[in-house]
């Protein structure tokens, strides 16, 4: 990506958070302290913020292990652990929380701030300001990919987006982990430079790009600080969920990618499961190919968890039933559906098995059905959607499901 692109989205990207800056501080904040307040005191004492939460993944010794490793590296770096789900103080939105607890740090002119994602548990999300000069959004996202860090623990994996950070090098770090050794170049890497003179046909996309995504962020925010007029025109939505699925878009892209490099580098004689798993990269990249939307893009998560858990000889539990973009399922449980009299074992993360528990109805990815409702995914028919027969895993494999359907 040219300096003149870089340049260009961080100033979109300035403008629009600084007008969204009040706004999404009022609709963090409730009665008594907010939680973005209380983490901002937190890090004024420690640069590291762990939930009680995640007290067991990382425990205090941990916690200062990392804290140490901040402050060898002399950057401004926070890290910030904590669940994040729908409808609490951040609206399951890591940039809510991001600019939250910024704006509760007034004398950080510059920071460096590492999050727990809401879409993904166990990801992490990187934001800088005032400009992206560590490349702290990449450099955090490519901790992800790397192979050391498949099976990496959420401390193990904070340490290796702070040294990823500290090494400057975050873009460059983040297209190597994605990259497809056989594929096709990537798009930034078949892009014209700057100085081709073909750049006016692809510097406004990436702009577009970010600032639907930066758009969507305004929007949660606006309809939060104005829950008293509910009369959103759906177009508000439309538009929301259109940069959700161009951000699923990209990490199930990525998702495919890095499957397909672990497969070439499989050994075939100490990897049983490799024609599972190339199996399971192949239907990825047509479901992927053909995605109509968040319900086929989850799909294609799912297909490529499939895939690495084939990899690893080491069957895991599938992402969850309810909504696979909670990530991997904690446990199974036993489930009714409404209207059915027997009881379906299914993979539950631990926010819908807690809502189960509750008696709470837990929060679900939704479908249209023939007639033009929007339904829970699980509702329509199995020979319409092979999401609903499959359950994401929890009812059958997903590729086992695809290859029926054909």
């Amino acid at each position: 990506m040219s300096t003149d692109v870089r340049r260009v989205l961080a100033t979109l990207a300035a403008l629009l958070l600084a007008a969204l800056g009040t706004t999404t501080a009022r609709a963090a904040d409730g009665d008594g302290p907010s939680a973005g307040q209380r983490i901002a005191e937190a890090l004024r004492t420690s640069p590291v913020y762990v939930d009680e939460a995640y007290a067991d993944a990382v425990p205090p010794s941990r916690q200062r292990q990392l804290a140490d490793r901040i402050r060898r590296t002399g950057l401004p770096i926070k890290v910030v652990l904590t669940p994040l789900t729908k409808g609490d103080a951040f609206d399951g939105d890591s940039a809510v929380l991001a600019e939250t607890v910024r704006d509760r740090l007034p004398e950080q002119r510059e920071l460096i701030l590492i999050t727990t994602d809401g879409a993904f548990p166990d990801s992490l999300q990187g934001y800088e300001w005032p400009a992206p000069t560590h490349q702290a959004r990449d450099a955090v996202a490519a901790a992800g990919f790397l192979d050391e860090m498949r099976h990496a623990g959420l401390a193990d994996l904070t340490a290796k987006a702070v040294d990823l950070v500290a090494e400057g090098k975050g873009t460059q770090r983040y297209e190597e982990a994605t990259k497809d050794p056989g594929g096709p170049a990537s798009p930034e890497a078949q892009a014209p430079t700057s100085g081709s003179g073909g750049s006016g046909r692809w510097l406004w996309p990436l702009i577009a790009v970010s600032a639907l995504a930066l758009t969507a962020l305004a929007i949660r925010a606006l309809a939060r600080s104005r829950s008293r007029h509910p009369a959103v025109p759906q177009l508000v939505f439309a538009t929301a969920r259109a940069a959700d699925e161009a951000e699923l878009r990209r990490r199930a892209e990525a998702e495919v990618l890095a499957l397909g490099e672990a497969t070439q580098a499989a050994d075939v004689a100490t990897t049983p499961g490799l024609q599972h798993a190339l199996d399971a990269y192949a239907a990825a990249g047509r479901v992927l190919d053909k995605a109509r939307g968040l319900p086929d893009l989850a799909g294609v998560l799912a297909l490529a968890l499939e895939g690495r858990d084939a990899l690893a000889d080491t069957p895991g539990l599938p992402l969850c039933f309810f909504n696979p973009l909670h990530g991997r399922a904690a446990r199974r449980t036993g489930w009714r559906p409404l209207g059915r009299r027997d009881r379906l074992d299914v993979a539950v993360c631990q926010e819908c098995g807690d809502a189960l528990r509750d008696r709470r109805a837990p929060e679900v990815l939704t479908d249209t059905a023939a007639d033009g409702r929007t339904v829970p995914y699980f509702e329509l028919p199995a020979g319409r959607s092979v999401w609903a027969a499959t359950g994401y895993g929890s009812l059958m494999p997903p590729s086992e499901g695809l290859g029926r359907a054909r």
